[in-house]
């Protein structure tokens, strides 16, 4: 039980350097207007699959996933299976929509549906604000954990994951974003598959006693844990499994983060690709975390003796940096540190994106040009960059037992909010703008109040309640609005082509 030593410090550092390297690499070339938003045409669709998952995976699943599984049960696993409900959708439906606008953002959908600058303006930033919040934690968690192992200051981890991320991709667009985050993927994809190898082989029994106390020792699901519950609005495995399969359809459908990426190509055979790739690695390395989450659970319950910590999104960590032999756990520890700095960046990048096409240049008098554009960005994605590391120190010095939960409820809160106006827009031929508007500040209202005054309803049902009353209203309020029953361009929805 050595900790973590100077040796996997070295790894650790030659590591974040190697991935800033890496960065620069892919941004040699000067990027200018769309090729700094969209890429230049060459970056593969494993890649850009890799970098989706790396994007909403990345280190909140790293450490909390492994920390639920170790301290609970297996029920926020069914979360994962909610790729069985969003993939399909968003292929059978959003990418061909998406596709065959060619839009340049999420929320240039919204102004082309509901002929509406406001509404574009509105998405944006509800993105905006969304994802400052994600950067925040992201940086946050593994900050903490580190700290916490290294001794190194907290504060002093989260500025240098934000100096690096915002390097790259403030020199280099969305290029060197999405093979930096395809880099991190693939490290987190195999040293958490060679980590959970090793750490079977460490416990008495094997693998034969990890599923022993799966299935018999009430760790897939506890007693008073229900697959089904048929109060919608009580956590059951059920909720779980719908409200993450509707968390997921809003990053697809209306996350600027998620859509750039199907920015990148308008071949509707490599974006189903992609996103059943993504779907595959994401469930795929879930499992391998809640199987981690168990080994961890009958690990110690074998040697409690070598226990470091009982806080659940520290405890992977910590047999990272006390179990695992010296210099792997330098590169692990390294692979979570640097996973957040690729998923910032790609934050950095579709802040950036997003607050110059949807806002800047729709409020600007003249049009802007694309080098123009390129500088505004790359200001925004400074600025951005330092205030989610303010934030992040901010969280650092509070306490959030989860952050994978805190993360899933934000997430219900702003993207199912944001995600109805798109339903409503995308499966309506007769919804107007103001029906969206109605729509919108209906179901925010009610979220809002459900989170703060009413905690018994699960938030896992945040996205299913937000998205209905936004299309129930939406749809009332545009009986009444659109009275002469004009019809959407039909190529905004998905009746397109249909009679």
């Amino acid at each position: 039980m050595v900790g973590f030593t100077m040796i996997d410090l070295v790894v650790l550092v030659v590591y974040l350097l190697a991935v800033l390297f890496a960065g620069l690499f892919f941004s040699k070339k000067e990027m200018k207007g769309k090729e700094f938003f969209k890429g230049d045409g060459t970056i593969p669709w494993w890649v850009t699959s890799v970098s989706i998952f790396a994007t909403l995976l990345s280190p909140i699943s790293f450490l909390s996933l492994a920390g639920n599984s170790y301290a609970g049960s297996w029920i926020l696993w069914f979360a994962q299976l909610g790729m069985f409900i969003a993939i399909p959708l968003t292929i059978r439906y959003f990418l061909p929509l998406y596709s065959r606008l060619e839009i340049d953002t999420a929320y240039q959908y919204l102004e082309m549906r509901y002929e509406s600058k406001g509404l574009r303006i509105l998405g944006a930033l509800m993105f905006i604000i969304y994802q400052i919040g994600r950067m925040s934690i992201i940086m946050y968690l593994p900050s903490v954990v580190l700290s916490t192992l290294t001794g190194i200051n907290v504060n002093v981890l989260i500025v240098v994951m934000g100096i690096i991320a915002i390097i790259y991709s403030y020199t280099g667009g969305l290029k060197a974003v999405l093979w930096t985050d395809f880099i991190q993927g693939m490290v987190l994809i195999i040293g958490v598959s060679g980590a959970l190898i090793y750490m079977i082989s460490q416990i008495n029994g094997g693998f034969g006693e990890v599923m022993s106390t799966l299935t018999t020792g009430n760790k897939f699901l506890l007693p008073d844990e229900k697959l089904f519950d048929p109060n919608f609005l009580h956590t059951s495995a059920f909720i779980i499994f719908f409200g993450a399969g509707l968390n997921t359809l809003s990053s697809y459908v209306s996350s600027q983060d998620v859509v750039q990426r199907f920015t990148t190509t308008t071949d509707i055979k490599q974006l189903n690709k992609m996103t059943y790739g993504n779907g595959i690695l994401s469930m795929g390395l879930a499992t391998i975390f809640y199987l981690i989450g168990t080994c961890l659970f009958v690990f110690y319950g074998q040697n409690p003796e070598l226990a470091q910590t009982v806080q659940q999104d520290q405890i992977f960590a910590s047999y990272i940096a006390y179990e695992l032999p010296v210099g792997v756990t330098g590169i692990l520890l390294a692979a979570i540190y640097a996973a957040s700095q690729s998923t910032l960046s790609t934050g950095l990048n579709s802040v950036a994106t997003s607050w110059v096409l949807d806002i800047q240049a729709l409020l600007s008098k003249e049009e802007i040009p694309m080098e123009r554009q390129t500088k505004i960005a790359q200001y925004v994605s400074l600025g951005v960059g330092i205030f989610a590391i303010i934030v992040a120190i901010v969280l650092a010095s509070g306490n959030i037992k989860s952050a994978y939960e805190w993360f899933n409820s934000f997430m219900g809160l702003v993207l199912g909010v944001l995600a109805g106006v798109f339903i409503l827009g995308a499966f309506s031929k007769k919804a107007d703008s103001k029906g969206a508007y109605a729509g919108f500040i209906a179901s925010a209202i009610v979220v809002v109040y459900l989170k703060y005054f009413v905690p018994e309803v699960t938030y896992w049902a945040y996205s299913l309640i937000t998205i209905a009353i936004c299309v129930v209203v939406g749809l009332i309020v545009s009986k009444f609005t659109n009275k002469d029953g004009k019809e959407a361009k039909s190529e905004t929805t998905v009746f397109y082509g249909k009679n």
